[in-house]
């Protein structure tokens, strides 16, 4: 079992189908595996045991994808927009390794010892002529590592996760349909080579057999202009694209009547932008996905009918499921456990935990976090109701301990979030003598200090109303949508009275 076994279907099923780029220019399936078997062959040459990439997206990247996996070697993406420090830390962690680098890249790790680098246009020029592998050679291996992925390091220095081949196929096989795609779709994907969304979305289309159409830096309107001219039909993005997309399709009066899906995740949608997204496509189906680096992406999915349902309604528990990530896939077990690790009742808070063939759970250095009956503990906190949506309320590490209770910031936000004055917040904890944390706010937009902790207040209790509320123009945020808490906490440091 091989991430090359997804390719290789598609091209017995459809191989004269346009795999990467526009209709008529692009790459087909079959010329994207016989480039792939080219750049194998010269991973094979080089004197490395990784192949790493250091760009923008672009056909290279499916092709070093799928040349690693034809050359048995994992599969490194770093992230270009990292300092030069920081990126040539990792690099010295990814080395000996096959290095494809776009313009600019190839000398910011040029100190880097063990590193072959590729210039990507001529890796991309090579690979369509010169020796190939056989396709009989490709490892089979299950347990090969297939992709290494530097998590994103919000808190601390990134993890290298560890994802094998049996657990990325084992998450194609159980929830994309071989074959599922109609010759005119095609998915717009915006999110970096970095990413698992952006992984996972080159097999998910590659299996189903929808072309792939990539914007290597997202913006606004190049992403609804690349839309329209594309006749895309599917796209995932996370919470802050689509807020920017929506403003911009209000701004300029235009509609993308291609759009049939559109998937989310990443981090917390508010509810007045998905709200507002329902409204301007109401043609379109909206899908809620949350996932992890180490469960192979998506884990649960709140899909199309209940968010309409959820949309329309006056009832506010329906309504409520706009604010969840949906059910589980149905490959999938999950559970919530308390501090001891027993399963709590449906409505009780804890630390969500999954098992399934698709969860990895690994590290490079620190090995497996599975149980030893397979679960893996995410450091998510949640909940599931009695119908079995799932509602994440963010990392444990972002639990306030105010005067000794726990305070989730995910539910103060809602409410933050609910006020039509407030566009986006964050709520983090703040160092206290008192009370050991007490309960910051930082606002983006107008609203009055006083009606938010009322509102607060009000809707959960007095203890949940924030201690202190910041305003500022727009909150921090990484390039795949995570809120940078631990830039608001030194930012919030100097209200603390310690």
């Amino acid at each position: 079992m091989n991430i090359l076994m997804l390719l290789d279907m598609a091209v017995s099923g459809f191989g004269e189908r346009t795999a990467v780029g526009s209709i008529g220019s692009g790459l087909t399936y079959a010329q994207l595996l016989d480039q792939a078997a080219r750049a194998g062959h010269t991973f094979c040459e080089a004197d490395s045991e990784r192949v790493s990439y250091l760009d923008i997206s672009s056909p290279a990247l499916p092709l070093a994808l799928f040349g690693a996996a034809y050359a048995g070697q994992p599969f490194v993406p770093l992230n270009y927009r990292l300092s030069d420090s920081d990126l040539q830390a990792l690099a010295e962690r990814t080395a000996p390794a096959s290095l494809i680098a776009g313009d600019g890249n190839a000398e910011r790790v040029s100190g880097v010892a063990g590193m072959t680098v590729f210039d990507r246009d001529a890796f991309l020029r090579d690979s369509t002529t010169g020796d190939a592998l056989e396709p009989s050679v490709w490892p089979q291996d299950p347990d090969d590592i297939a992709v290494l992925l530097y998590t994103s390091g919000t808190t601390g220095e990134p993890k290298a996760a560890v994802l094998r081949h049996k657990n990325l196929v084992g998450y194609i096989l159980s929830s994309v349909e071989f074959m599922g795609a109609g010759e005119d779709e095609a998915t717009l994907v915006s999110v970096p080579p970095y990413h698992i969304a952006g992984l996972a979305a080159i097999l998910s289309s590659v299996y189903a057999g929808r072309r792939i159409v990539q914007l290597p830096n997202f913006d606004a309107d190049a992403w609804i202009d690349i839309a329209a001219s594309e006749g895309v039909t599917h796209a995932m993005v996370v919470p802050t694209m689509l807020a920017r997309i929506v403003e911009r399709m209000v701004a300029r009066s235009i509609e993308l009547p291609t759009l049939r899906a559109l998937s989310y995740g990443g981090g917390r949608m508010p509810l007045p932008v998905i709200d507002q997204a329902l409204t301007l496509f109401p043609q379109t189906n909206f899908v809620n996905a949350y996932g992890l680096t180490e469960t192979s992406s998506t884990i649960a999915l709140l899909g199309p009918d209940d968010h309409r349902a959820a949309h329309n309604s006056d009832d506010a528990n329906v309504r409520r499921r706009l604010t969840s990530v949906g059910q589980p896939l149905p490959a999938l077990e999950v559970s919530i456990r308390d501090e001891e690790g027993a399963e709590v009742q449906a409505g009780t808070p804890g630390e969500v935990w999954v098992r399934g063939e698709q969860v990895a759970g690994e590290y490079l250095q620190q090995g497996s976090k599975l149980t030893a009956d397979g679960w893996f503990p995410t450091n998510d906190g949640g909940e599931l109701d009695s119908d079995g949506y799932l509602y994440v309320t963010g990392r444990l590490d972002d639990v306030i301990i105010r005067g000794g209770e726990n305070i989730s910031p995910g539910e103060i936000e809602d409410v933050l979030l609910a006020h039509p004055s407030v566009s986006d917040a964050a709520v983090i904890g703040v160092a206290s003598n008192q009370w050991g944390e007490t309960i910051g706010a930082v606002i983006v937009g107008d609203a009055d200090a006083d009606e938010l902790k009322a509102l607060v207040s009000e809707r959960l209790r007095a203890s949940r109303a924030p201690d202190h509320i910041v305003f500022r123009d727009e909150l921090p945020y990484n390039d795949t949508g995570k809120l940078l808490r631990r830039v608001l906490r030194s930012e919030l440091a100097e209200l603390g009275d310690d």
